[in-house]
């Protein structure tokens, strides 16, 4: 008789979902996804939320794969000697492996009054939370969005659209990712929508109050409703269960994605830190890690030595509103080249690849093992980083001996 395997997935954003379709491949593979809400978060439609053209969630049922139990809890530590996950509402649930799949959300704001004064939207919760405040401020109330990377661009163009009196705080250079001649289309747009872009190293919030921000040459800006898009951060589990983590508190792996604590616990996406080297946060990264995440797992419990991690990257698309965006194009390496795709095409993509993230799940539900986008790419720049870190280390252990 074949012995069964249970493999819990925590967390069921673009990763979790990801790998908990595709562990579905084996008969003899029971797949548990524990996820702290009963829909599924489109996190890159949040800025849709607060204008109010998206409710960001999708029906689990349309996603997950039939094979896959989805419990509605929160695990609130990992007992990697038990092999088990405790829950918010009590009692446990077993693993013969665990993949770490619990993303990212807000970081927690250092700067004075931000904690109590700003909104931020890097949850759903959060987004949800902020939309009727929004809604009910004076029509000329001054809107201050404090981050200018996609979430804060998006959300900036998205409230001036709609008629807003918004200001962007950049904190240092508008869309950091982003090539000059993205950056100069991207700035146009916002300058036609009537955003007020504060950019440069003055340009960094200081404080915030309730109805006002001030920067660090002295300026105070007039703020009714400030919403704070600044960095990010990832839950505190792994480091509260005992794991090894990196500054962040992404869980460490090696270039296969198991943690360098555990050979039974797995990471994937944004909460990932492979080789101390963690990628961009983003759903482009989060899919071809949660299938990888998937196939290691797979790889140990047929006997065979899993893959180690090959990824690239295509670029980063913004959207200006609901008319225009930008496709801003990249090498596989995540560098910005000198051409993107912008006003109403760059639009269209940008909802092309909102709609295709989720196809992308479906299809995996569908059809488990059908995803292939993972091991399209070869050994790149990261691999002959590591590759050199390690020389260097063996150099310096020898001459140390």
């Amino acid at each position: 008789m074949t012995e069964n395997t249970e493999v819990v997935v925590i967390g069921g954003g673009y990763a979790g979902v990801m790998a908990a379709n595709r562990l579905t491949q084996r008969d003899d593979v029971t797949v548990t996804l524990i996820n702290p809400r009963p829909t599924f978060v489109e996190r890159i439609r949040l800025h849709q939320v607060v204008g109010g053209s998206h409710d960001a969630v999708v029906d689990y049922r349309e996603i997950l794969g039939e094979g896959v139990r989805l419990v509605v809890d929160t695990v609130t530590r990992i007992d990697a000697a038990e092999r088990s996950v405790m829950l918010a509402t009590g009692g446990t649930v077993g693993y013969d492996y665990l993949i770490y799949a619990v993303g990212s959300g807000s970081a927690d704001p250092c700067v004075p009054g931000a904690a109590e004064f700003a909104y931020p939207i890097a949850g759903l919760e959060e987004a949800q939370r902020l939309r009727p405040i929004v809604d009910a401020a004076p029509a000329t109330a001054a809107v201050t969005v404090v981050g200018a990377g996609p979430t804060g661009i998006e959300t900036a163009a998205e409230l001036a659209e709609l008629g807003r009196a918004v200001t962007l705080v950049c904190g240092g250079v508008l869309g950091p990712y982003l090539h000059p001649r993205g950056r100069r289309s991207v700035a146009k747009r916002l300058a036609e929508l009537g955003v007020n872009v504060l950019d440069g190293p003055d340009a960094k919030v200081t404080a915030v109050t309730r109805d006002a921000v001030r920067l660090g040459d002295g300026r105070t800006l007039p703020s009714e409703v400030t919403i704070w898009t600044a960095g990010f951060g990832v839950p505190d589990l792994a480091a509260r269960s005992g794991l090894s983590t990196d500054a962040l508190g992404r869980l460490l792996t090696d270039e296969t994605l198991t943690s360098v604590d555990d050979a039974r616990i797995v990471a994937a996406g944004d909460s990932a830190a492979p080789s101390n080297l963690p990628l961009r946060m983003s759903c482009q990264a989060a899919g071809p890690l949660g299938a990888h995440a998937a196939d290691t797992v797979l790889s140990r419990i047929a006997g065979e030595r899993p893959a180690t991690l090959t990824i690239g990257f295509a670029g980063q698309c913004i959207s200006l509103g609901r008319r225009l965006g930008i496709f801003q194009f990249a090498d596989k390496e995540d560098t910005a080249k000198g051409y993107y795709l912008g006003g109403r095409s760059g639009a269209k993509l940008k909802e092309f690849i909102c709609k295709g993230t989720v196809k992308q799940l479906a299809d995996e539900g569908r059809k488990p093992g059908s995803y292939r986008l993972h091991k399209l790419f070869k050994e790149g720049k990261r691999q002959e980083l590591l590759r050199a870190e390690r020389d260097e280390a063996s150099a310096t252990a020898e001459r140390a001996a």
